[in-house]
Parts: C-alpha cells; sequence; structure tokens
C-alpha cells in the first residue's frame, strides 16, 4: 500500500477539532471524532469529494493555495502549516492569517536573553534589517553610525559604513542577498518595497548589487570592522531564528578568545560604560568616570599600528 504520509495528517489534524473550535453547531449525536469530512470541505471552500480523495492518497497534488485553505481550515499553527506543505512538496508562503505576523518590538524574555550577553555584542533584527533591540555592547560596537537603526541603510548610506566596514564588497553583497531573499518571502511587505526603494534612489552600488539577483540568508560569517575607539575587530557572528516572531532573526558576535579583538571588545565595552552612581551619604568616594566623549578618547595601544 502506497504511504499516505498527507491524507494521515489531514485525518488527524481534522479528528482533533470539535464543532465549537470552527464556530459550527454540535449538536446531536455524531459518528466520527472530531469534524466531517464535508465540514472541512466547506470551511476550506473545497469541494468535498477532492478533499476525501486527499486523505484517502487517491490525489497528492494539490496547488498551494488548496493547502493554505486547509491549514486555515484545520486551525494549523506555523509548525504544522510548514509540515502540512512539505508533505505535499509545495512551498509555503506566510503562515495563514490566523497567525498574523509579529510587531516590530520584542519581549521581555528576549529582552533579557539580550542583556544577558554583557560580553557578545547582542541584537534583533527583522526582515527588512531593521536593529529592533540591542545589548549595550551592541550600541557600543555600532556608536559610528547616527542612526544605528537599519544594517542596510548603515552600508549603503551612512558615511561611515565604508572605513566601519574594512571589507565592505562583501559586507554589502551579503547585505544585498539577505533583502533579495526576504522580498522573496514576502512580496507584499511594505516596509521592505520602502527599503528597496530608498536604497535603489540613493546608491548605485546598491542598484547594481540588486539587479544581480542574489540571494543569501543570515547564517553565520567573519566580519571584520574598524571601530574609531579601539580600532581593528575580527568578529564571528551566529544567526538564531526567533520562533515565536517569524521573520526575526537574535544576531550575536563574539570574538576569539585571547585575541586582539577580544581585548578590544573588553575595552569597548569598558569606554561606553555608564557612569557610576556619584558618591553620597553612607557612600565610599568613587573614582571620577571621564566625561571625555568616547569618539575623541584615544584607547591603549592593543594593535601594532594602530594610533
Amino acid at each position: 500500500m502506497p504511504d499516505n504520509q498527507l491524507g494521515d495528517f489531514l485525518r488527524a489534524r481534522r479528528a482533533g477539532l470539535r464543532p465549537h473550535d470552527v464556530g459550527l453547531p454540535g449538536h446531536g449525536v455524531r459518528r466520527v471524532a472530531g469534524l466531517r469530512r464535508e465540514e472541512v470541505a466547506v470551511l476550506a471552500d473545497v469541494n468535498a469529494d477532492y478533499y476525501t480523495r486527499l486523505e484517502q492518497g487517491r490525489e497528492r497534488r494539490p496547488s498551494a493555495q488548496v493547502l493554505d485553505a486547509l491549514g486555515r481550515a484545520l486551525r494549523l499553527d506555523p509548525d504544522a502549516y510548514a509540515h502540512l506543505h512539505q508533505l505535499a512538496g509545495t512551498a509555503p508562503a506566510l503562515p495563514p492569517t490566523l497567525t498574523p505576523p509579529a510587531p516590530d518590538r520584542i519581549g521581555p524574555a528576549l529582552r533579557q536573553l539580550l542583556d544577558g550577553y554583557p560580553g557578545a555584542p547582542a541584537f534583533v533584527i527583522n526582515r527588512a534589517l531593521d536593529v529592533l533591540a540591542a545589548n549595550a555592547l551592541a550600541e557600543a560596537l555600532y556608536s559610528p553610525f547616527e542612526p544605528a537603526d537599519n544594517l542596510a541603510r548603515m552600508v549603503f548610506l551612512d558615511a561611515a559604513g565604508r572605513s566601519f566596514h574594512t571589507r565592505w564588497a562583501p559586507t554589502a553583497q551579503a547585505v544585498v542577498g539577505h533583502l533579495r531573499q526576504a522580498v522573496g518571502l514576502e512580496p507584499d511587505n511594505p516596509r521592505l518595497r520602502s527599503l528597496v526603494r530608498e536604497l535603489t534612489e540613493h546608491s548605485a552600488d546598491f542598484t547594481r548589487l540588486w539587479n544581480t539577483h542574489t540571494v543569501r540568508g543570515k547564517t553565520s560569517a567573519l566580519k571584520h570592522f574598524l571601530h574609531p575607539d579601539v580600532g581593528p575587530l575580527a568578529l564571528t557572528y551566529q544567526a538564531f531564528d526567533v520562533r515565536e516572531a517569524p521573520g526575526r532573526q537574535l544576531v550575536v558576535y563574539q570574538a576569539e578568545p585571547g585575541t586582539h579583538s577580544a581585548q578590544a571588545l573588553v575595552l569597548l565595552a569598558a569606554l561606553h560604560a555608564e557612569p557610576e552612581p556619584t558618591a553620597g551619604p553612607g557612600r565610599p568616594p568613587i573614582l571620577e568616570v571621564s566625561r571625555t566623549p568616547a569618539a575623541s578618547r584615544r584607547p591603549p595601544r592593543l594593535f601594532p599600528g594602530y594610533p
């Protein structure tokens, strides 16, 4: 007997729903557990005979649109929705409208996680590469930018971009590849459309790279920076999907232990640390904190050749 994983999945999810779960009356004796096939067909606006053939494995090539409708009818969460498409061999679009996209903000648990990396720059981005939140060391790392609010604009439109990213060309290619992938996932996202339009209008380099149609997701890589406060930095980043908010990623940078870059991160954290509270009654005197602007302070000579 041929394998029928798609039909088994549909049948199991149908059996797990009750009429009141989907707004249907549930009066009278029901001879089946959960919803009837006809009820699922009505909810999904598909032919009842066609749906029966899907469950029985006699129809194995449903369209993505039919699967989207079945996902909504069966009240599938994003993971189950993606699994339904995988079983049918189709590519899912966005999760169904019953799971609205998360707003561009982060919750207290993710904020606490960010701040739990005091020795590593960490921040959260969306698909448009907007920086939604950052810990103190990430803010210090990106302090040369005004504002440090979007990684793509920082690379292509901020005057600090080319000096800060010492390997600017591969960085620019990676940014464009990420945005191209994001537009493929969310072609109607107004934020992405607005950003691409802005970059195209103001950066010939972005336009040239955009027209290559290179696609590249953000996973991990070695990045090279030149920070005006501490000099060169070689940092590896890892990007993690935020499962509770599709499209968000947590990005964490780290330096190889014992390297000049690791020392530079420690110095950067110290230079941008908040001043200690002043001495008061019952409090011992504290050392005076320098009020010299960070950009004008000259760090110790950590690196040969860096003034």
